[in-house]
């Protein structure tokens, strides 16, 4: 029978294969769309934290012994199970978080194609073999697990992020512990049920709740080998610092602002109903959201800010559950937040041609804000250069192709961007020139699929590696290399004291 859980149901953490709801302190729990309290979620203190790390490095000692082949077995039956429970899983994310249904279903599904990638861990593991590197010497790689690795995910993707990192970090044979946001405990809980239900062992995954003291914990801890997080700049940072401080590997995803250009020979309605989508979608709460557009000539920026202002006045807003176009934002807090820098972007001579604030959905019940557009936007105010994380828009008008690259490139940020245009030349050029890690040409939101790699630029990303795909499996494990002499019982070798390779041939 489907169980359908619901998001008060769950406070605590999954530690060893079941309930734990260990912790000192508990954090109260809204509904984004009605702003009423619905529960708590409980706190792990310090205690909680090395009871799960040593759970984790039991687990691990047997887990990294099971044949590849029998982990993604387990990855295979669980993957089952999350489509299995699509349905109850999207209802999760949409009452915890705030976004529509049909954002939520957009989001498991892209969760769904990482564990499917991680299924076929036998042959991303496969090492490199070398026959006769020397006299009778052979030589391989392998690729050997971490040990106990943890992830911190962010509120925005209570479910695709965390399945960005943990089945592959457990396919790869490691322990792994989720520090989901405590503003979006209960899908990553609920992810953690159906991972034991498909067969793995307890302790392998743990999940504990949390809030920065909680992670702190985790990332001090000396038995934690490895990092993965995602969530503000100036955090992903510290952790970066700290974390190789202390000698742990480290891949911390940060910021973005992100940057669409339009050039004066796109079409104006296809580029619009993209950036519409990529702009206002999940209420602007994705790292990936264009939240700049820079038009190129005068008549090309009239004709998109006076197309968008219209799409936005038309933005239906309420319920996630409703599916409409935009739900509310997380939390009351940050709806505040994003308000005062909707203002200071008002003072400082951005022209407001859409006020979200004047929304009927701003006055009601929840933590709702109309979509807001602003045309004149200059680099240097509040609005285009902090991350608002929220449904605002800012348009910038330059008057050639290689201005708009100019001001892309001066961002402190390289997450990602897109150009719309009908030129293939130009496209390439932006392509090859522009300073942000993923690009997208006529794509609003090109996120690579689950067998490349998603990751920013400059300070959008800290550590060498990026997520998920094949850098997600250079980052879980570590190369051994293996050098290997037989020779006949005929006889020895003698004493040669020249560095290996050094003789010449013959």
């Amino acid at each position: 029978m489907e169980r359908h859980l619901e998001a008060t149901e769950i406070t605590g953490h999954f530690v060893s294969g079941k309930p734990d709801a260990t912790g000192s302190k508990k954090l109260e729990r809204f509904d984004p769309a009605t702003g009423e309290k619905i529960g708590y979620v409980t706190l792990a203190d310090e205690t909680t934290v090395n009871a799960a790390v040593e759970s984790s490095i039991s687990a691990f000692q047997e887990w990294r012994l099971v044949e590849p082949a029998k982990r993604a077995v387990v990855l295979r039956r669980f993957c089952d199970l999350v489509s299995a429970r699509a349905d109850e899983l999207c209802r999760l994310i949409t009452s915890e978080h705030g976004k529509t249904l049909l954002d939520s279903k957009g989001e498991l599904q892209r969760g769904i194609e990482n564990i499917e990638y991680a299924t076929g861990i036998a042959e991303h593991l496969k090492g490199e073999h070398s026959k006769a590197v020397g006299p009778d010497i052979d030589s391989w790689s392998e690729l050997s697990p971490l040990g106990v690795v943890v992830g911190i995910t962010p509120f925005n993707f209570p479910v695709m992020v965390p399945l960005w990192m943990f089945p592959l970090a457990v396919a790869c044979g490691n322990a792994f512990i989720l520090k989901p946001s405590e503003k979006v405990p209960t899908a990553g809980y609920r992810l953690a049920e159906l991972f034991s239900e498909a067969g793995l062992p307890d302790g392998v995954f743990n999940v504990l709740q949390g809030d920065h003291e909680t992670a702190g914990w985790l990332l001090k801890h000396p038995d934690i080998q490895a990092a993965s997080f995602v969530g503000s700049t100036p955090v992903a940072k510290s952790i970066y610092k700290a974390s190789g401080e202390s000698g742990k590997r480290v891949q911390a995803l940060g910021g973005a602002k992100n940057h669409a250009v339009v050039l004066p020979d796109a079409d104006i309605e296809s580029a619009t109903n993209a950036i519409m989508g990529a702009a206002y979608g999940s209420c602007g709460q994705r790292c990936m959201a264009l939240s700049v557009v820079v038009s190129v000539g005068d008549e090309t920026a009239d004709a998109v800010a006076d197309v968008l202002t219209k799409k936005v006045a038309g933005l239906n807003i309420g319920p996630g559950m409703d599916d409409l176009d935009m739900g509310p934002l997380n939390s009351g807090p940050q709806r505040d937040r994003i308000v005062d820098l909707i203002q200071e972007g008002v003072d400082q001579g951005a022209t407001i041609l859409i006020d979200g604030r004047r929304h009927g959905s701003y006055q009601q019940p929840g933590f709702y804000l109309g979509g807001t557009l602003f045309d004149n936007v200059q680099p240097g105010m509040s609005i285009y250069d902090e991350e608002i994380f929220g449904p605002v828009l800012c348009l910038v008008r330059v008057r050639t192709a290689s201005d708009a690259m100019r001001i892309i490139n001066d961002s402190q940020y390289g997450n990602g961007t897109c150009i719309f245009t009908r030129d293939g030349y130009s496209a390439r050029t932006y392509a090859n020139e522009v300073e942000a890690g993923m690009v997208g040409i006529n794509v609003p939101l090109p996120v690579p699929v689950a067998n490349h790699s998603f990751g920013g630029w400059k300070d959008s990303r800290f550590g060498d590696l990026a997520a998920y795909g094949p850098d997600g499996v250079r980052f879980y494990t570590r190369r051994k290399t293996i050098t290997e002499r037989w020779t006949s019982s005929a006889g020895g070798r003698g004493i040669d004291f020249a560095f290996p390779g050094s003789r010449p041939a013959g």
